[in-house]
């Protein structure tokens, strides 16, 4: 399989795609004006606690509070101090998220105006604010750091015993006493001095944030993570990748540098894209992937398709046949469809970045062994998801749960805004609807405002009320002894309209109230 990543640079942004043989399965966007804030570490002061939810709002000196729950306090410990950490080796992924045992209310450790050292494990996500947690973990290219934490641990990708317990024996040796470290996978086969260096550089870089922290006032930031463009050839770049191609030459260089450093084997794997007439994406087909991670439908191969929707607490997958018919029984034909769907399903998921509940609708199937083929099918092909998920069995319903961590915003959300003429439904107002909700004002009104009524409408609004609806509008003129003048105005969309009220003996105009329907 050959596994490739492109980075696209710009002065407003900067896009990667993980490709593996041309099929993109990872995708990630950090815009100059929405910086992704995960990683950073802060100096902050707590501005409320909710004993209710046993949680705490923190202000760290963004647009919005930062949210802390009790199970990711240091029980109370200041900056510095260390905390045994059970968690096994098997199950420490690179990032580590150690389980604690919360034996005491957040009031008894939190209160207002309190400062403190967070770090942010969550990125905003629509109009919730970070999410903060005061176990502080520094990645490396081999470690990851944790301050906090005295505990050695090994990736779970890391399968070989031998090799594991290689790692360990010089963790233990090299490592700074009272601190935990996670070998991450790429340390595979790397020398003891290489970790050693990275020990180094990572307890000095802890000790100048602690250091700035005694020097400022909260709210304020200590540490930001590297570059989008760096931490993908960092925690990305491994031996499995085949090539490395960026497109800007600033950057390009940055990581020649980078992983002449830190991966000279590799350093051949670096390539600079410098045709152009045709942008890296459109010329690797990354741009077609992305137009696809946007619609609402997508099409299955057979020709059936699936329909997408987000809701404010969940996403809904809908499996449909679509122009696919099958040759066989219909069973036959819809597991088929099934089947395909939930591969293209899982692999969705993983691209868009969708998190939370998700439930998917299978097309109903008859015989309990088609439902578990679909069900197994789904769960291999979510078998590589890096996000911790759940995957509940396929219901006599057609249904399937899933509860998947949300890392970061979907794709979705990072490239799209609220739809501001439906306001996020997905449908507007037909324009009937419209004209209909137009005359029930003008009878609201009547003519206690004059006799004159100027309506202005969206042009498909006003061509009805001009055609079809042409004897409703000379009713309302007869029964409330008015003069109706009616406009199209193109600045309005679907749903609006604007009504008012023209006094004959007077020149100005009266406003009757402008309303969105």
């Amino acid at each position: 399989m050959r596994v490739e990543i492109a980075i696209n640079v710009t002065r407003e942004e900067t896009r990667v795609a993980v490709l593996e043989n041309r099929v993109v399965t990872e995708l990630y966007v950090d815009r100059a004006k929405k910086k992704d804030f995960v990683g950073d570490i802060y100096k902050g002061k707590v501005i409320k606690v909710l004993p209710g939810m046993q949680a705490a709002f923190i202000d760290i000196g963004l647009e919005r509070a930062a949210f802390i729950h009790v199970s990711d306090l240091c029980m109370g410990m200041e900056p510095g101090d260390t905390l045994v950490e059970n968690e096994e080796d098997e199950k420490t992924p690179d990032m580590p998220r150690p389980k604690r045992q919360v034996t005491r209310p957040i009031e008894e450790l939190l209160q207002e105006g309190q400062e403190l050292l967070v770090q942010i494990s969550k990125g905003p996500i629509g109009a919730k604010g970070p999410r903060v947690t005061t176990y502080v973990s520094l990645p490396g290219r081999f470690l990851v750091f944790m301050p906090n934490v005295e505990h050695i641990g090994v990736s779970r990708r890391i399968a070989d015993e031998e090799e594991r317990q290689r790692l360990k024996d010089i963790m233990r040796r090299i490592g700074k006493p009272g601190y935990g470290y996670i070998v991450r996978t790429v340390c595979e086969g790397v020398s003891e001095e290489d970790l050693k260096s990275d020990v180094e550089f990572l307890s000095a870089l802890w000790d100048d944030i602690l250091k700035k922290y005694n020097q400022v006032q909260a709210p304020a930031l200590l540490h930001t993570d590297l570059t989008l463009t760096l931490r993908v050839v960092r925690d990305l770049f491994t031996q499995k990748v085949d090539r490395l191609i960026i497109d800007s030459k600033e950057d390009f260089e940055a990581v020649r540098d980078f992983v002449q450093r830190y991966l000279p084997q590799q350093t051949s794997r670096v390539h600079f894209y410098d045709k152009k007439d045709e942008g890296l994406f459109d010329y690797l087909g990354i741009e077609l992937e992305i137009a696809k991670a946007l619609s609402r439908k997508v099409w299955l191969k057979s020709g059936g398709h699936i329909v997408i929707d987000h809701t404010e607490a969940m996403t809904v997958i809908d499996v449909n046949t679509g122009r696919f018919v099958g040759k066989r029984d219909q069973e036959e034909t819809i597991l088929k469809n099934n089947l395909e769907a939930a591969k293209e399903i899982a692999y969705q998921i993983k691209l868009r970045g969708i998190g939370g509940i998700i439930i998917i609708d299978f097309i109903d199937m008859e015989r309990e062994r088609n439902r578990e083929k679909v069900y197994q099918t789904l769960v291999e092909a979510m078998a590589s998801d890096k996000a911790q998920t759940r995957i509940s069995r396929i219901t006599d319903l057609g249904l399937i749960e899933i509860s998947r961590e949300r890392v970061r915003e979907d794709i979705m959300r990072t490239l799209s805004d609220i739809c501001t003429e439906c306001e996020g439904r997905g449908y507007t107002k037909s324009a009937m609807t419209v004209a209909y909700d137009i005359f029930r004002e003008i009878r609201r009104i009547g003519n206690t405002l004059g006799h004159t009524l100027v309506i202005g409408a969206h042009p498909q609004v006003v061509e009805l009320l001009f055609d079809t609806e042409h004897g409703g509008v000379e009713q309302l003129e007869q029964d409330y002894n008015l003069r109706l003048h009616i406009k199209a105005d193109p600045f309005l969309q679907l749903e609006q309209y604007d009504i008012l009220a023209v006094a004959d003996l007077e020149p100005t105009t009266q406003p009757a109230g402008s309303r969105s329907a």
